[in-house]
């Protein structure tokens, strides 16, 4: 079973201040995008849980 997760917590869904909104940063052919939006059960493969603690433990 996939698991659905929300882009509010993927580290690539980043605030563009050109834009003033917030947007996927992740370069996707015509036809991921599309299955990814036809699809409601479908999972993103390119989602990166956005953990800040992660990142603090290197350093």
């Amino acid at each position: 079973m996939s698991e659905q997760y929300s882009c509010e917590f993927c580290s690539n869904y980043v605030y563009d201040e050109d834009y003033d909104e917030y947007s996927c940063v992740v370069s996707m052919d015509e036809d991921d995008a599309a299955r990814l939006m036809q699809s409601k059960h479908m999972s993103c493969p390119y989602f990166s849980y956005g953990d800040e603690y992660k990142l603090a433990k290197k350093q």
